[in-house]
Order: structure tokens, then sequence, then C-alpha cells
């Protein structure tokens, strides 16, 4: 039986008031979406704060290759966030070396 995947703002509601075991839960099921989730996670990482952001960083970062694109594009039009975009790519690029 598949497991019924939940839209992503779903989880990341979900990881505000869960513990460690459903955290990383949640942060597997996340990763295992893959690329398709990339866009919705670089938009979120942008707005959410505290533990759920270091949860969808840490995603994206797991994810590797297909999130440095839309985090170079999410850079490009916020200039608040290109520092954590900047070093989600380091962080993509050393774990994939």
């Amino acid at each position: 039986m598949n497991a019924v995947l939940l839209p992503i703002d779903e989880y990341l509601t979900k990881l505000e008031n869960a513990d460690n075991n459903i955290k990383n839960e949640i942060e597997n099921e996340l990763v295992d979406m893959g690329k398709d989730a990339v866009p919705s996670l670089v938009n979120s990482l942008q707005v959410v704060k505290g533990r759920t952001r270091g949860v969808v960083a840490m995603v994206l970062i797991r994810i590797g290759e297909s999130s440095i694109d839309y985090l170079k594009k999410a850079a490009e039009t916020n200039s608040d966030f290109e520092w954590i975009a900047n070093y989600l790519i380091k962080e993509i690029k050393g774990i994939a070396a």
C-alpha cells in the first residue's frame, strides 16, 4: 500500500510541534519526494523560521544537486536569502564531491 503524500505545507506545519522521531520521519519523507519538492522547499525556506527552517535546509542538502538551480534563482530575486542559498550550495557541492 502506498503512503499518502501530504502537501509540503502540511509537513512543515506538523514540524512545528513534532518530537525528534516525527521530525526525522518528516525529513525523510520530504527527501524521498526528491527534486519535485525542491521548488516548494526553496520557497518555504525563505519564510519559515527556527527548527522548521533547519529541517528544510537539511532536506535540500540531502536532495542534492537538484536543489542548486532553484537556490540560485531564489538568491537572485531575494538578496536577504542569498547567503543562505550560497551556504546550502557549498554544502551540497561538498557532499557531492
